[in-house]
């Protein structure tokens, strides 16, 4: 549990631990630039040499990499055609349809904080694509589609002076057609969360290196542009009965199988596996496994289940799930009993002796959530090794509570419908509790 405590402390330090201003510089008033923070001074250095002030609005500046002579050459990079930022989700699409109809050659390089993505196009063409978000790399992509296990992946990545891909046809693992046909899926896959970025920066540049490219693919950007959109507008639809690639399928009492395009998803699932993990076995994409589990609910074949809880910061989110879904349907139903279940809570949590020291700095907010960052360090504080077991405990008897009393100040139909969709969403906070050990308190017997 030292790992939990110490993951705590790092990624939820309190605001003067951490940089308050990363990636700013201040120009003073002769001109010269001054790095704000650690960061920003990083990155400075990392692009030491001339530039040249370009021509630009008065809120941005431009420079562009000249070398010591002052001028443009084709060793001082490629020329950016197209860049700006991007701050709604589907904006890149008017990019990519404009690169694709002007049959442009380069490569699209995608910024979305520390992810960075990049697509290469050659005429109307997509021939490849570069990713260094988790998931998107050959190696978990080859694994995600189960072609590779974990220990192949490493195997293979142990190879030197060989590409991951290469390295693994030649020590037999996979065929080198099997390869290309996944470096191809990779690369669709790379586009359609490009395509997803809401906020970020995006640069065009008018050329690229061959040589960065594993394979060449020869896929039609438009047909991928139609794709992702579609995408874009499913994946909402899906998200209403499957939030998350988390979340786990789990067959119904319902008798006879699905119609035949399902049956292979519908035979694989087993009531563990989550999405991710049920996507490897059946060697699909996630959105086309999500699309057949999708359609498995629709029929009633599968209903889904909530993950079971891993770590502080997932705990704390599905509570904090439940409790703006409780005050929100109380808020609903009867705006003027809100704060009746506020001091309701608050009484509760005062008698309790546990509470106020776990949500001390951590609300609750008006709407029964909490900071989770503020949470997670808490816990680590008052729980020490049990941690996990403490605040998944302590999470559901106060979000069970607050459902309790949430259910005297609505009218029954409304109670029935709210006590069935929090039972279902707090459910795994109790599983991870060690055995059960607390067991049930009386309050919680609205789940029975």
């Amino acid at each position: 549990m030292e790992i939990v405590r110490d993951r705590a402390k790092a990624r939820y330090a309190s605001p003067h631990m951490r940089e308050s201003k990363p990636d700013l510089v201040r120009i003073d008033d002769t001109g010269t630039a001054h790095a704000v923070s650690r960061s920003a001074s990083q990155q400075l250095r990392a692009r030491k040499g001339t530039f040249r002030l370009m021509p630009s609005p008065q809120h941005i500046i431009f420079l562009r990499y000249v070398g010591e002579d002052g001028k443009r050459d084709e060793h001082d990079g490629a020329i950016l055609k197209l860049g700006g930022e991007i701050v709604t989700r589907g904006a890149l699409c008017d990019i990519v349809a404009l690169i694709s109809h002007a049959g442009w050659r380069g490569e699209l390089v995608v910024f979305e904080g520390e992810i960075v993505r990049s697509i290469f196009f050659d005429g109307s063409n997509v021939v490849g694509a570069h990713s260094n978000a988790e998931g998107e790399r050959l190696g978990e992509i080859l694994y995600q589609f189960g072609a590779l296990t974990q220990e192949q992946v490493a195997q293979c990545m142990k190879v030197e002076g060989k590409r991951l891909g290469d390295a693994a046809v030649e020590l037999g693992l996979i065929t080198r057609e099997k390869l290309f046909a996944l470096m191809s899926k990779q690369t669709e896959e790379i586009t359609y969360k490009t395509l997803l970025v809401g906020d970020g920066m995006y640069y065009f540049l008018d050329r690229f290196d061959e040589s960065r490219l594993a394979a060449r693919t020869n896929l039609r950007a438009n047909a991928l542009l139609m794709e992702g959109v579609r995408r874009m507008d499913e994946i909402n639809y899906f998200r209403e009965r499957i939030p998350s690639d988390e979340h786990i399928p789990v067959k119904t009492a319902k008798k006879g199988e699905p119609a035949e395009p399902l049956r292979k998803v519908y035979a694989a699932i087993d009531g563990e596996q989550s999405m991710t993990e049920l996507a490897r076995r059946c060697e699909m994409a996630i959105f086309d496994l999500t699309q057949a589990v999708f359609q498995l609910c629709q029929s009633g074949h599968v209903q889904i289940r909530p993950p079971k809880p891993t770590d502080p910061v997932a705990i704390v989110e599905t509570f904090n799930t439940a409790m703006r879904m409780i005050f929100r349907t109380v808020g609903q139903v009867a705006k003027e009993k809100v704060e009746d279940l506020r001091s309701t809570l608050m009484s509760f949590a005062s008698s309790s002796g546990v509470y106020d020291a776990l949500f001390i700095f951590a609300g609750p907010e008006p709407d029964g959530s909490v900071k989770t960052d503020r949470v997670v360090t808490n816990i680590a504080g008052l729980a020490g090794d049990d941690a996990i077991t403490s605040l998944a405990q302590w999470l559901y008897e106060y979000a069970a509570f607050a459902l309790f009393a949430a259910t005297s100040l609505v009218d029954k139909e409304t109670e029935q419908a709210l006590t069935r969709q929090i039972s279902e969403l707090i459910s795994p906070l109790q599983q991870t509790k060690n055995n059960e050990e607390a067991g049930p308190t009386s309050h919680l017997s609205i789940f029975e």
